[in-house]
């Protein structure tokens, strides 16, 4: 009997190691009867978590609610899940804040833009994975960043976000005191996902460091903000020594993003609940740089509204994001690109795919 109980333990704690679950760094989370999503309208009292996301796996964020409902649309179609013209509801729909569509094990959340609204977000969405006990999860984050010394529409996957001064750290004043997270990613993701693109082969992709800003426009050494007390030169000097660092693309959110899902109980080394960054770099332009040589450098593109005509137009595009039906994990680099690119963009996408 001894023996049969020692190994129905070790049965258990094996199945318990190969499941990675969330971790919340909160303990006053225990004490709370019910915990409600604020900024999603959702609460544990409201809604059964483990019903509604115990199955998830791959959580995709993104900026814009409209591209972040076309993904969910795409990732349908991929995994034999919808149909066309099917409609997928918002799940937050009852908050204007943020949005989120779900389809199979894929969960598809928009964050807003910079730092604050997705840190509040990712509040939120790393409880609900906890409350709905999803294990082995995947977090990727998808959206359009400013390359630099890259061709327009090449994709960046980050190896560590780093601030402004090029640190690969995430600072945040705390009760008045400044603490200093890792921004680490997935090492192993990346390179999976480096080898998707490698296979797809109609995209250039590189691995880098992206660059968090605070601000789109003094913050990412812009000319065109109300507010501009440096010159171009000093502009291009920054970028330059940017580009020196091993800065590939900036935006503004991937520290607090890096940051968060580590202290969930991710590792860095840890293959299985990673998160990962993936920029669209936009809109190229030549600049001398000191040496007199050309370096390529991308200019900051706003956000737009998806454009519908891009995706479908090809039914022989790689497939997918996941291959849920097969159990390949694989990323279309193509299509999503196409998903996420702007509309004066839309050219240059499709003379891509001609070639």
């Amino acid at each position: 009997m001894a023996p049969g109980v020692s190994n129905e333990k070790k049965t258990d704690d094996e199945q318990s190691s190969r499941e990675n679950f969330i971790h919340l760094c909160n303990p006053h989370l225990e004490k709370m009867k019910e915990d409600i999503l604020y900024h999603f309208a959702l609460g544990t009292g409201t809604h059964d978590f483990p019903a509604l996301f115990g199955d998830v796996k791959f959580v995709c964020v993104g900026g814009s609610p409209s591209r972040m409902r076309a993904f969910i649309a795409y990732i349908a179609e991929e995994l034999g899940l919808g149909s066309p013209g099917c409609d997928y509801p918002n799940i937050c729909a009852g908050t204007d804040r943020y949005a989120m569509y779900k389809v199979g094990p894929v969960l598809s959340v928009s964050h807003g833009m910079g730092i604050p609204s997705i840190s509040i977000m990712l509040h939120e969405l790393i409880k609900l994975l906890y409350h709905a006990k999803c294990s082995n999860i995947t977090i990727v984050r998808i959206g359009t960043s400013g390359g630099i010394g890259l061709e327009p529409g090449s994709v960046v996957i980050t190896r560590q976000s780093v601030d402004a001064t090029f640190k690969p750290q995430f600072e945040q004043v705390i009760l008045g005191k400044t603490v200093i997270r890792s921004t680490n990613l997935d090492e192993q993701l990346a390179k999976e996902l480096m080898e998707c693109s490698k296979e797809i082969g109609q995209f250039n992709t590189v691995i880098g460091n992206t660059m968090c800003t605070l601000d789109f426009y003094e913050g990412q050494g812009r000319l065109d903000g109300a507010i501009c007390l440096y010159n171009e030169e000093e502009k291009l000097q920054y970028l330059k020594e940017a580009y020196d660092s091993g800065v590939r693309n900036i935006e503004m959110e991937s520290s607090v993003f890096a940051a968060m899902c580590n202290l969930s109980g991710v590792k860095v080394e840890d293959p299985v609940l990673a998160g990962v960054c993936s920029g669209l770099t936009l809109a190229g332009h030549q600049v001398p740089t000191k040496a007199g040589l050309s370096l390529p450098l991308l200019s900051w593109a706003g956000e737009r509204k998806y454009n519908k005509r891009l995706v479908g137009q090809d039914k022989d595009r790689e497939r997918s994001l996941t291959n849920y039906r097969h159990g390949k994990n694989r990323l279309d680099l193509k299509k999503i690109n196409l998903i996420f690119c702007q509309p004066n963009q839309s050219r240059v996408m499709r003379n891509k795919t001609k070639s």
